[in-house]
């Protein structure tokens, strides 16, 4: 029996694996955006398909989010299968619009004559020192919008595999990566050749309180809930990866066993999808908590520019542990 490891890749390289392998597959798939083809990507994501793919299928667009947005959908309604990279979700906003009144709301206009499948990837989250207009995460509100579906791949298996499961949907998905993720490094099971985009995923097991997140906060929570171990209380990790439609079975399942809940969301925590999970327990799970339930989210700020007050306004693996902590062992 062979005993070599699965090889090791970048979070970049399994999205560029996921982009060209969609392409080649499928004369109908390509790519457009700005900066993807001679540039490579504002995050190196594309580098190189320019040249291996061609012009047809890695399309640089004009600085027009609202434009090649809309190009995308009518692509899409005229049959092939677009992939439109949006630069950072802060730039999403002006392709709101075709998003929300076009994309969302066609096939329900339509009677159901025509179908939408287009998938829109873009960059979400902070931690770059990026600054107020390119550092926010805006998925929680995508996900307020019925006709969508909204993924947020927090693994390199996720980043791998989600791009096709996305385009074979035939209504409209949109990936968030967030930007933290791109440097990440480790295996890829070759054995894994896809993965569900319908159900959250146990990141890790346990029986003390449940962990729900997603995005690029699993990370920081899989780190607190190895903190919490080292003291003695066994935290489980849910990845929800699939932020509409929200899996709400297994949230309910984890808080059947555990009895107490954190929900990390880098959203803000007003009108956040941490309210929208914290609410779906209450409906539900209500008499199977032991304690209320907490949020770990970002403060109600402008991400700043300056690194210590950029990571004083995020959720750190610190913040997570100590709100888990306090449901737990509430004296300590």
């Amino acid at each position: 029996m062979s005993t070599t490891a699965p090889p090791r890749t970048t979070y970049r390289e399994a999205c560029r694996q996921a982009i060209r392998a969609a392409i080649l597959a499928d004369p109908r798939v390509f790519l457009m955006g700005e900066d993807v083809g001679r540039y490579g990507g504002c995050y190196a994501v594309t580098k190189g398909l320019l040249e291996e793919l061609g012009e047809a299928r890695i399309r640089d667009t004009p600085l027009s989010e609202s434009a090649f947005v809309g190009a995308g959908i009518g692509a899409a309604i005229a049959g092939m299968r677009p992939i439109v990279e949006v630069m950072t979700c802060n730039f999403s906003l002006l392709a709101l619009d075709q998003i929300m009144n076009n994309a969302a709301t066609i096939p329900h206009m339509s009677g159901g004559q025509f179908a939408v499948p287009l998938v829109i990837r873009m960059a979400t989250g902070a931690g770059r020192q990026l600054a107020a207009q390119h550092s926010h995460s805006l998925e929680g509100w995508y996900a307020h919008i019925p006709g969508l579906r909204i993924l947020a791949p927090a693994t390199i298996e996720d980043a791998r595999h989600m791009l096709a499961a996305a385009l074979d949907d035939p209504n409209p998905v949109l990936i968030f990566e967030h930007i933290m993720l791109y440097n990440m490094e480790g295996e890829l099971d070759p054995a894994v050749q896809g993965v569900d985009i319908a159900k959250a995923r146990l990141r890790r097991p346990g029986h003390d309180v449940t962990l729900v997140t997603y995005g690029g906060s699993l990370f920081k929570t899989m780190a607190a809930a190895e903190t919490l171990a080292a003291e003695g209380i066994e935290a489980e990790v849910i990845d929800l990866r699939v932020l509409r439609p929200l899996d709400t079975a297994t949230i309910i399942e984890s808080v059947g066993r555990t009895r107490r809940v954190v929900i990390v969301d880098e959203g803000w925590r007003a009108g956040s999808l941490a309210a929208e999970v914290a609410m779906r327990i209450m409906e539900e799970a209500f008499f199977e908590l032991d304690a209320p339930i907490r949020r770990v989210c970002s403060r109600e700020v402008p991400i700043p520019y300056a690194a210590h007050l950029e990571q004083a306004a995020l959720p750190q693996p610190e913040t997570i542990a100590a709100a888990a902590r306090g449901l737990v062992r509430p004296s300590a």
